[in-house]
C-alpha cells in the first residue's frame, strides 16, 4: 500500500479551524484510504491525538521555520511516503509529491489580517507552495478563485473541498434560547467582533465571545464594554454555546470558509453573517446576511424569524460532510500519484 504522509502539527495547539480540519479528516480518511489502497501516517507534536487508523508518528517543533525547514524534510527522506499532504505551506525541500490544503488568502487582501511575523512567513512560503504542489485543496470556490487571480494556479489543479459538521454539533432537544448573542472566532480585527457587541448592546442583550484571543488589546475592549469572553473552549462547551444562543452573529470582513456558520446551523441556531464572499457561499439562503452597518437590523431580524431560520439551517447544515469531504480528499491524492 502507497504510503500518505498528513503533516497534523495543528493538533492539540488550539488551531481553530484548521486544527477542525485536520482531526476531522483524520478521523474520516481511512476507511476511503484503505479501499483506494492508501495507507496513512500523521506527523505531530501529540501523537495521542491521532486516531485509529491512522499511524501516528511524533516530529518535535521548537521552531515552526526549523520544522519545516530541517526536520520534515528529514522525516520524509526517512519514510518516504508517496505523497505528503500539508496546510498552507509546503517545506522547502521536498522528496515527494504533495497536496497543499489553502484555508483562505486574508494575509494578501489585508496586512492587518494576522500579525505582521505571520504575515511575512505566509507571503514568503504559501505562493510558492500552491505553485509547486501537485494539487491544492480550496475550502470554497472563494479561496480557489483568490488562488487562482493572486498566484497563478491553473484551475485545473484546484479541488474545491467544503468543511464538514463535527457529529458533536446537533440541537438541543427543547431548542430553549438562552438569551445572548454568541460570536465564535478569534479575537482579532478582521473578525470585527466588535461589530456583534454593537449589535448585543443596540439590542440588550449580553455577547459571548468565544475564540482565542490573537490581539490582546481588542480582547480587553470587549471586555470592558461587557462582552463575556471565553477565550478557546473544547468542542462539547461550544456546542452547549451554540445551543443555548439567541443567534450566532459572525461580522468577519473576510473568510476563506466561515465553520462557525455550518456548527451554529447544525446545532439549531439561526446565524446573522456578513456579506462576504465565503460566508455567502457556505451559508446560503439559510442565514441573513448583513452589511458593515446593518447587523443592529439583521439580528433583529434573524430574531423574529428564527423558527423558519433554525428549519433552514439544520437542512443546510446536512450537505456539510467529513465522510464526504474524506472521500473527495482521497481522489485528489489519487490524482496527484497518478
Amino acid at each position: 500500500m502507497s504510503l500518505v504522509l498528513i503533516d497534523a502539527d495543528v493538533l492539540g495547539r488550539r488551531r481553530t479551524g484548521d486544527e477542525t480540519y485536520v482531526l476531522n479528516l483524520l478521523r474520516s480518511l481511512p476507511e476511503p484510504a484503505a479501499a483506494a489502497g492508501l495507507r496513512l501516517a500523521a506527523a505531530t507534536r501529540f501523537p495521542e491525538l491521532v486516531p485509529d487508523g491512522v499511524e501516528a508518528i511524533e516530529l518535535a517543533a521548537g521552531s515552526q521555520e526549523v520544522r519545516m525547514a530541517w526536520r520534515m524534510p528529514r522525516l520524509l527522506r526517512r519514510l518516504r511516503p508517496a505523497l505528503a499532504h500539508f496546510q498552507h505551506a509546503l517545506p522547502p525541500r521536498l522528496s515527494c509529491p504533495a497536496v497543499v490544503t489553502l484555508h483562505d488568502l486574508s494575509f494578501e487582501r489585508s496586512r492587518k489580517a494576522m500579525p505582521l511575523k505571520d504575515t511575512v512567513a505566509f507571503r514568503a512560503t504559501v505562493p510558492r507552495s500552491a505553485r509547486q504542489a501537485a494539487r491544492v485543496i480550496a475550502v470554497s470556490e472563494r479561496t480557489k478563485r483568490d488562488a487562482i487571480e493572486l498566484y497563478g494556479v491553473s484551475p485545473e489543479r484546484i479541488v474545491v473541498i467544503p468543511h464538514g459538521v463535527d457529529p458533536a454539533f446537533s440541537p438541543d432537544a427543547d431548542g430553549a434560547p438562552g438569551g445572548y448573542l454568541l460570536f465564535v472566532g478569534a479575537i482579532q480585527q478582521r473578525k470585527d467582533p466588535l461589530a456583534a457587541l454593537t449589535a448585543a448592546e443596540a439590542l440588550g442583550l449580553p455577547l459571548v465571545v468565544v475564540g482565542p484571543e490573537k490581539e490582546p488589546g481588542l480582547a480587553e475592549e470587549l471586555r470592558r464594554r461587557g462582552a463575556d469572553v471565553r477565550g478557546y473552549v473544547e468542542t462539547t462547551e461550544l456546542a452547549e454555546l451554540y445551543r443555548g444562543a439567541d443567534a450566532l452573529v459572525l461580522p468577519s470582513r473576510y473568510e476563506g470558509f466561515g465553520l462557525p456558520v455550518v456548527e451554529a446551523m447544525a446545532c439549531g441556531t439561526p446565524v446573522v453573517a456578513s456579506d462576504d464572499a465565503a460566508l455567502r457561499e457556505v451559508a446560503g439562503d439559510a442565514a441573513v446576511l448583513a452589511g458593515p452597518d446593518g447587523f443592529t437590523e439583521a439580528v433583529c431580524r434573524a430574531l423574529g424569524e428564527r423558527d423558519r431560520l433554525v428549519a433552514a439551517g439544520l437542512e443546510h447544515a446536512r450537505w456539510f460532510s467529513w465522510a464526504e469531504a474524506a472521500r473527495r480528499t482521497v481522489d485528489v491524492y489519487l490524482e496527484a500519484l497518478a
